[in-house]
């Protein structure tokens, strides 16, 4: 198997198909249940599935078989089987994830560009969803096929691309139960919805924060009043949500302030934060938008790592309540309410976590106001078990070959339910997760865009730790070996019998 090969067929399939694909793709403005209730009736979900199922249904994979499935209620899933190529890989699974649905469209956009509006600059594709993560589903397959084309072998492989990710995947388990005799048990599971702290080698994820989404709520009127006529008398609603959030952070620091909301780091992890801190340098706070004289939270680019990855922070991400200025009249208003995202540790049990933002936030709030903390999405974290030494070479092998650097290891700040799941359902699995959303990629966010380069790079990477995982076991003390002296034990029995 030869990387040049690989190297070339992925390029001109991105080049001639997929960025074409992945054009049409960006234009469906496929908005994610939790954004769009009546996704079904307007029929872009339909639209986004249709497109990448067509797409794939055409790929010319032997034996390839590509299912969408529709669970009564559920957003629609595309599975797909390829079996194994070579010999001694039956029986062993690889899972490869992504997800078609979208974040809702932002504001924000530069001039010329849109959510819904493919525009390619040089090496980017701008639009929403063809970072996040359209390209996986076309990504895999042509991995795929680029390793067959290099003359490589791979385990049996099964593709699940879901339609609820940005809404917490919470269809998804139901697909993995309905599917599991056919799914298997994966051995490794490549997820193409990650992110990278740079473009220039290949990225691989430790760990995942979790999430707990909510409203507080704090009421002091029933109506409005003359805030001339009430003030001094009647709380700020305003001033007594003030004082429920210092009760959760640092309001100079930022730091979240329960020592429940905590865990402790894990050594591998300190380590390898400090390496990518190393690695990304002062680009690891550059990359954002700041406004003119905001500093980063830290000097220590290790400690910045290891904020957006292993620690809690909170930020209100909506607010209720409060008229826009133009409507701002002189009215004490009756009530203010905070939408919390707060981020968790990847193993902070969240149920917990959510336990004790409750009894916090609502526990005796100044002058007796109503309060109330209605939690919406809440979804733990994930760290990835201890790395097989196969698995560490093959993204060596692979960032080396495609990058010509080294791989860098690093927890992600974002959470992708999916990969918690799995965690439980395949506990003996190894996992590749990694993905295209760098620097300045901004997804979720105005102007997000598909980094064309790494897209290739890493569709290239994926076939190359394909390889690897189907060479494993093919050593001495390997599945095939064993495999092989099982046979030659049953025959040497069936001859003595005979």
């Amino acid at each position: 198997m030869k990387p040049r090969k690989i190297r070339s067929f992925v390029g001109d399939v991105w080049e001639q198909d997929i960025i074409p694909q992945l054009v049409d793709y960006i234009r469906i403005p496929n908005k994610s249940p939790a954004f769009d209730q009546d996704w079904a009736k307007n029929g872009h979900m339909k639209r986004a599935v249709d497109l990448i199922a067509g797409w794939c249904k055409a790929q010319p994979i032997e034996g390839l078989q590509v299912e969408v499935v529709e669970l009564a209620g559920r957003t629609p899933l595309i599975y797909m089987e390829i079996p194994a190529s070579g010999t001694g890989a039956d029986g062993d699974t690889v899972m490869l994830y992504g997800h078609l649905d979208k974040q809702p469209e932002m504001v924000g956009w530069f001039e010329g560009l849109g959510p819904w509006q493919p525009v390619r600059k040089g090496d980017k594709l701008y639009g929403r969803g063809g970072a996040d993560d359209g390209y996986a589903a076309f990504a895999s397959l042509t991995a795929i096929r680029a390793l067959r084309e290099a003359g490589g072998s791979h385990a049996r492989c099964v593709i699940l691309i879901e339609g609820c990710e940005e809404s917490g995947s919470y269809d998804l388990p139901h697909y993995i139960d309905h599917l599991k005799k056919r799914i298997g048990s994966p051995s490794l599971v490549v997820c193409l919805d990650s992110g990278c702290g740079n473009y220039d080698q290949l990225w691989c994820t430790t760990s995942l924060r979790g999430v707990i989404g909510g409203d507080l709520r704090v009421e002091v009127l029933t109506e409005g009043v003359h805030s001339g006529d009430a003030s001094g008398i009647v709380p700020s609603s305003a001033r007594v949500l003030r004082e429920l959030l210092e009760r959760l952070e640092d309001t100079k620091t930022g730091d979240v302030l329960p020592k429940s909301l905590h865990v402790k780091i894990p050594k591998e992890r300190l380590q390898q934060a400090k390496l990518a801190g190393k690695v990304l340098g002062e680009q690891l706070w550059r990359r954002f938008p700041w406004a003119k004289g905001t500093r980063p939270m830290h000097k220590s680019l290790s400690e910045l790592v290891l904020n957006r990855t292993w620690r809690p922070f909170v930020e209100v991400v909506g607010v209720d309540g409060i008229p826009s200025l133009e409507k701002a009249g002189n009215v004490l208003r009756p009530y203010t309410t905070a939408k919390l995202s707060v981020r968790i540790p990847p193993t902070a049990d969240p149920d917990k976590c959510t336990e004790t933002l409750a009894k916090v936030l609502t526990k005796k709030p100044l002058h007796g106001a109503k309060v109330t903390f209605t939690p919406e999405k809440v979804g733990g974290g994930w760290e990835a078990p201890a790395l097989a030494p196969w698995l560490e070479r093959a993204c060596s092998n692979a960032s080396n070959a495609f990058f010509r650097r080294p791989c860098v290891y690093m927890g992600e700040g974002g959470s992708i339910p999916f990969m918690g799941m799995l965690g439980e359902k395949f506990p003996q699995a190894q996992f590749m997760i990694t993905g295209v959303l760098g620097p300045q990629s901004n997804a979720h966010g105005p102007n997000e865009f598909l980094h064309i380069p790494m897209g290739k790079k890493l569709t290239a990477s994926v076939a190359v730790v394909l390889q690897e995982h189907y060479d494993r076991d093919r050593g001495a003390g390997g599945v095939a070996a064993a495999r092989k002296k099982r046979a030659k034990k049953a025959g040497k029995k069936n001859k003595k019998k005979a």
